[in-house]
């Protein structure tokens, strides 16, 4: 390979840098007018009267929309929707858009709109809400009984708040109408989605909509789905006959796009005096809004991780006056690791086995809940490799046996696990005579580095140079592409541009062959490179792809390829694997935990871009050390209202939390996932991080700390 398995920098990293790259809220549209949301004080119940008479005397004033003279949406489900109706069935939910000619004439307004309400009691304590049971797995074997049976067993329950995503771009969308025609700028993680959204609400064809992001600044779940800010936008926008901005502010981000459920999660396990797993009883109840049901399954985790044949999974949702929960970073997966690979730390302590030694004891060859073989699973090899550079060996079994002066020092594992999807994405690549190509796909970036690895792509099958191949994303113009999430973009999108590349070639193949060349040889046997259609065996032999252009009158090759899931892929369970290794320092006296550091080894298939692919890990190991020790959004159940909505009370790791965090990459021949080998790794690199910190708190102080985040005053 020339390309791909080789370090590159981001092809879009200079645009960023300088100011280019343009994020939804910076295109510059002419005329245009500024919204600002106004939001409920309450959390439950219904607008008795709302006055805007002194917000519309205010200089700058537009137009100002209530519930009294919005726009209705025609989409259909049980999505929230703003400005439909007179209930509030959340606190912080948009009462009002006051629009103006400049953003502070907007704010201003809308300090004077004046509401009263009739008021319900509101319930947000997820332990009290109403519940309703999900479907989470079949029941394997018998749990219950084998759980009696064990001779060792362990209970024990843990909690994960409800936590944000803090991207540093707040959501906004611009909105332009030209007759029946609109164009949004907006953050999304999914132009299409956008689009198809916007086509349903105004009972447009969607090809009348164009939705445009090709920047974005962080989202990781939070613009997976179209949120209520673009409808509100556009409708504002059509009735004023201009166009409109709308950009939330800092503590919007907190009602306007979901967040991480609170989780409760109770495991029982049960195990031979030797660590062999007999039974593993995992349930969980996790919080949804009450008109929306939101489900991510946390305790579906450990299903494919661990042979042991007796394994049950129960599920509910509990109601609460909340917005909606939404997918935020390895979502359900991060939440029930944390509580089974604790679980099993508790019980490798219980039975004084190691707690890596625990793992390969009940290491699963293949997948215990459908009898599957793995596609791939160098997962052993990441145990071995990850603890070898971490230097576990030298760890000792009991709590409180490492110091390094003043402080404690712990050691803790875990494992992460992730599925290695791919979902149908189509790529248009034009190759012009002149060695440059240009691809697009209607996938983003938003932040993992798509610009980089489809233009790696791309150049290694075009067989031309990086810097002469232009990807064009975030533009629901080009062609057909699913959100990114799920860590399965470059597992589809790449695949795509590979198909794409592959079309091209054979094209060329096909006309080079009429004119007497490669005789007797398939178009499977040649390469692109560097300007010529080479044959693989025999490099002499090559043809110019210009002159061979030039010749048949062609100044471009135009292809468009759709990438789906093999039919093979079906026989196999196909998954990405990780081992994480923590050390934490805690002093004593204080409780202050310092996660020093991390080593974390990860089985995902081919690695395309080494560079940002250990940026992804320390994006996921940040993000884990979030979770673990600082990440909570506190709610104040009197009044059903969030209160940790900025980023001065909202805790995130800064750079003075994060010191050595080393990766690992362990290398797979899968070619059953898709042709490039490759599967996602942007939420796998968190998963087990949370618990691997949690286990090793406790190997410092003692101390099981089960309810997240693990704050000094937990361990004081």
């Amino acid at each position: 390979m020339k390309y791909i398995g080789k370090e590159m920098s981001r092809v879009d990293g200079v645009a960023k840098v300088t100011g280019k790259a343009k994020y939804a809220a910076e295109f510059q549209v002419k005329n245009v007018a500024y919204g600002f949301i106004v939001q409920s004080t309450i959390a439950k119940g219904a607008i008795k009267t709302i006055d805007v008479a002194e917000a519309e005397k205010q200089t700058g004033v537009i137009k100002i929309y209530t519930h009294l003279n919005a726009a209705k949406t025609q989409a259909k489900g049980n999505a929230f929707a703003a400005l439909q109706s007179d209930k509030i069935v959340f606190s912080g939910q948009p009462i009002a858009l006051v629009v103006a000619e400049t953003f502070e004439q907007a704010r201003f307004a809308s300090r004077l709109i004046k509401a009263t309400y009739t008021e319900e009691k509101a319930q947000t304590e997820t332990l009290k809400g109403e519940t309703k049971t999900m479907t989470a797995g079949r029941t394997r074997g018998n749990p219950a009984e084998a759980l009696k049976n064990s001779a060792v067993k362990i209970s024990a329950e843990y909690t994960i708040p409800i936590e944000h995503h803090n991207p540093m771009e707040p959501h906004a969308a611009i909105a332009v109408w030209e007759g029946e025609k609109l164009t949004i700028f907006d953050k999304t993680q999914g132009v299409m989605g956008v689009r198809g959204h916007l086509a349903q609400s105004f009972g447009l064809k969607p090809e009348n909509i164009q939705v445009i992001s090709p920047f974005v600044g962080g989202a990781f779940g939070c613009a997976l789905n179209p949120n209520y800010y673009p409808f509100l936008t556009a409708f504002a926008a059509r009735d004023l006959k201009r166009p409109v901005k709308v950009n939330y502010t800092r503590r919007q981000m907190f009602t306007g796009h979901g967040y991480r459920p609170y989780t409760w999660q109770k495991v029982q396990i049960g195990a031979n005096k030797d660590g062999k797993l007999q039974s593993i009883i995992h349930e969980a109840i996790g919080n949804t809004s009450s008109f929306e049901d939101f489900a991510e399954n946390p305790n579906g985790f450990g299903r494919t991780l661990y042979e042991c044949p007796n394994y049950d999974t129960p599920y509910k949702l509990a109601k609460t006056d909340l917005p909606t929960p939404t997918w935020m970073r390895a979502p359900g997966m991060v939440s029930g690791a944390f509580a089974l690979e604790s679980a099993i730390d508790e019980l490798a302590f219980e039975l004084k086995i190691d707690p890596l030694e625990m793992r390969l004891i009940n290491y699963a060859e293949k997948d215990p809940d459908t009898g599957k073989p793995f596609s791939s699973k160098a997962l052993r090899d990441a145990y071995k490799q990850g603890a070898a550079k971490f230097g576990w060996e030298k760890r000792k079994l009991e709590p409180r046996s490492m110091r390094d002066g003043r402080w404690l020092v712990g050691w803790g594992v875990a494992t992460g696990i992730w599925g290695a999807f791919q979902v149908p994405a189509s790529v248009k690549i034009t190759l012009k005579s002149d060695g440059t190509a240009n691809v697009g796909s209607a996938t983003a970036d938003i932040g993992p580095g798509t610009y980089t690895v489809i233009t790696m792509i791309a150049a290694e099958f075009l067989g031309i140079a990086p810097d002469k191949v232009k990807f064009e994303l975030g533009d629901s113009n080009l062609p057909q592409a699913p959100v990114q999430g799920g860590s399965f973009t470059t597992a589809s999108v790449g695949t795509a541009a590979h198909g794409a590349a592959m079309a091209i070639k054979q094209k060329l193949f096909d006309l080079s062959v009429k004119e007497g060349n490669f005789s007797g040889a398939k178009a499977d046997e040649t390469e692109m490179a560097d300007g010529f259609l080479v044959l693989k065996s025999d490099a002499s032999k090559k043809v110019s792809i210009a002159d061979l252009m030039k010749k048949n009158n062609l100044t471009e090759i135009v292809e468009t390829f759709t990438a789906r899931p093999s039919a093979e892929r079906s026989k196999y369970t196909t998954q990405a694997h990780g081992a994480q290794f923590v050390e934490v320092k805690v002093d004593e006296d204080l409780g202050i935990i310092k996660v020093t550091r991390v080593v974390e080894a990860t089985a995902v298939g081919k690695i395309m871009n080494p560079k940002t692919s250990h940026s992804q890990e320390m994006g996921g190991v940040v993000w884990g050390i979030g979770m673990a020790l600082q990440e909570a959004t506190e709610i104040d159940h009197r009044y059903g209202r969030m209160m940790t909505t900025d980023l001065a009370s909202y805790h995130v790791p800064v750079n003075a939390d994060v010191h050595s965090v080393e990766t690992a990459f362990v290398e797979e021949e899968d070619k059953i996932v898709n042709p490039l080998g490759v599967k996602g790794m942007g939420e796998l690199c968190q998963v087990g991080i949370p618990a691997a910190i949690a286990n090793a708190i406790f190997h410092a102080t003692g101390k099981r700390v089960r309810d997240l985040p693990i704050s000094p005053d937990k361990l004081i």
